[in-house]
């Protein structure tokens, strides 16, 4: 039997974004833990102040204004545990993205394999992979020696040999890496992960821990066709945070105050997601993404195991410049609904990076802000579904496998001028399939609450159960080779009150529903011209209950993959109906 709640469980959660620093707290209210209240700041990691403390005493200023709970005492220290006088919280969580990605360099053997899987690993964090090395690289050993020394990572991922398996080929390695370190100043030495064969630990441990910090972690491949990235990926956490507090004044008090346990943003993003993914359907998976100033974030996560992906060349700040690189500006603009110029949208991208900050103060620039987001969740879903398992359904390789729910979160989608903006922000960059659940994360406490369930999974259980989160709408998008017009789903509506709809719905369109918040209501579905809806196959129909959200129940029966008119007009026009028709 669980031990009863408290009066005084409350649990304070500090989040330092890129952009924000939120000071997130929860309590027990009427014998239920529930969110209180989020103060915000900006955060202070750059110039001016150099140091996060000044934004984290911002955002707790504000919510001990808002809440009338004292928080921090005269000695600027946080009250822990609360008092009886109602001051002081019982538990702390902190996370965190500010700051630039890590700079790793993933070390293996067999490029598809252990060197593709360091990769892999590292892309769980905020880092960027700026050099790999593996057995069949052609470079000599002087060359390969250059490239550390040069490159000078921030962290190094060792990895190779199965259980049993090489080894005289990983110690070649290890010794390039202790011979780099050795001629690195202490101060530029990078953090070393090991988690490759288990049998060569200790020579390992012999060749480099006197040289740097070095971390032992379970094989990311123990075998040729198994990957297991979760235990090492708990010790990347670490670096991470090891890293950090190196990096960026203030993380080592932050760290202090939540137990040497400071966790980035996107793993416990992550961990709330395969939380979700043991309470709904396993057979369809939960996902998770999130558009974020430091990096996009995808997690899905199938009957509690996780796919995470962390893409900071896909951040809304600083690293949009990155995006550049990576795609062509065509892929940005085509999803403008204004008519901008190529050079416009160039020159707010290179201002945005420079005042990652800086809001749209025209339509036109939230027209560009709403396109990158699209593109960014776009290319961060093309990038992650390459590592969803193999057991993940999908009607085909170019689609995305059915979800129930997707969670979004990220400003550019909470902050959006209406419901509707952030709805179709979604559908476009998602593009999702079969019937699902579009959840909105308007509180910015996903996060957080992947910290508090480490410590307090009844207060996760509780706080997701409290309809905190918004429910956009529930979305049935059809796949159908029919030309635009053509009738292609039948459906029929049974509302609460016992009343009835019928609806033709054409390929090419997109319908919402007036199903209110909250309220369900029986649809009957009947595919035409062997429309797939995600009940069993092309023409399958059925009965399903659904619930209506924000914005009603919307039928997406525009295509998969969605197909845009090259016509730029044209294109224009169907964004400006698209939104009339969410109500933005």
């Amino acid at each position: 039997m669980a031990a009863p709640l408290r009066d005084t469980d409350s649990l304070l959660a500090i989040d330092v974004g890129e952009i924000t620093t939120r000071a997130v707290l929860f309590d027990v209210v009427a014998g239920q833990y529930r969110f209180l209240a989020i103060g915000t700041a900006p955060t202070t990691a750059a110039a001016p102040y150099h140091h996060i403390g000044e934004g984290i005493h911002h955002a707790l200023d504000q919510l001990e204004e808002v809440t009338g709970k004292k928080l921090v005492g005269k000695d600027q220290r946080l009250i822990m545990p609360g008092r009886e006088d109602g001051s002081g919280v019982d538990t702390f969580v902190a996370t965190m993205s500010a700051g630039p990605p890590l700079k790793v360099m993933a070390i293996g053997l067999l490029e598809d394999i252990s060197l593709q899987s360091a990769s892999r690993l590292a892309t769980t964090t905020y880092a960027q992979v700026i050099e790999t090395l593996g057995l069949n690289d052609r470079r000599k050993s002087e060359a390969r020696l250059d490239t550390i020394l040069s490159h000078r990572p921030d962290a190094i991922i060792l990895a190779g040999g199965t259980e049993g398996g090489a080894s005289h080929s990983v110690l070649r390695l290890v010794e390039t890496v202790g011979l780099a370190c050795s001629l690195l100043p202490k101060e530029a030495r990078p953090e070393v992960l090991f988690a490759g064969n288990q049998a060569l630990i200790g020579e390992v441990q012999s060749d480099l821990r006197s040289l740097t910090n070095l971390h032992i972690a379970p094989n990311i491949r123990p075998s040729l066709d198994v990957e297991q990235l979760a235990p090492a990926q708990v010790m990347l956490a670490g670096i991470f945070r090891t890293l950090r507090a190196r990096q960026v004044p203030g993380v080592s008090e932050l760290d202090a105050w939540a137990g040497k346990q400071l966790s980035p943003t996107a793993t416990a993003f992550g961990r709330i997601i395969r939380f979700l993914s043991n309470v709904y359907d396993p057979a369809k998976g939960v996902l998770g993404i999130d558009v974020g100033a430091s990096a996009t974030t995808v997690a899905a996560a199938f009957a509690g195991q996780l796919s995470l992906g962390v893409y900071p060349q896909l951040g809304l700040g600083r690293g949009l410049t990155g995006m550049l690189g990576a795609m062509s500006l065509n892929q940005i603009t085509r999803w403008l609904p204004l008519e901008v110029g190529p050079d416009y949208v160039r020159d707010y991208i290179y201002n945005k990076t420079v005042h990652p900050a800086s809001l749209p103060v025209s339509a036109e620039e939230l027209a560009i802000e709403q396109a990158i987001a699209r593109q960014a969740i776009r290319k961060g879903i093309a990038l992650a579904s390459s590592n969803f398992p193999k057991s993940a359904s999908q009607t085909r390789a170019d689609l995305l496998p059915g979800f129930e729910p997707i969670v979004a979160a990220g400003s550019v989608l909470a902050h959006a001028p209406s419901l509707g903006h952030s709805l179709l922000m979604l559908l476009d960059g998602l593009q999702p399939t079969s019937i699902t659940t579009l959840v909105l994360d308007q509180n910015h406490l996903a996060a957080p609450l992947g910290a508090a369930a480490r410590i307090n999974p009844i207060l996760a259980v509780q706080v997701l159960e409290s309809s905190t989160f918004l429910s956009l709408a529930t979305v049935i998008s059809p796949i159908s080779p029919a030309r635009p017009g053509t009738p292609i789903l039948r459906l029929r509506v049974t509302y609460e009150s016992g009343d009835e709809a019928s609806f033709d719905i054409k390929q090419g369109t997109l319908e919402a529903l007036p199903i209110p918040l909250g309220q369900s209501a029986r649809l009957n579905l009947h595919p035409l011209h062997r429309a797939d809806i995600g009940l069993g196959g092309p023409g399958r129909g059925g009965s399903v209950r659904v619930v209506g959200g924000a914005l009603g129940v919307v039928i997406d029966a525009r295509g998969r993959p969605l197909r845009l008119p090259e016509d730029p007009g044209r294109r224009r026009d169907l964004f400006r109906r698209w939104i009339w028709t969410l109500g933005g």
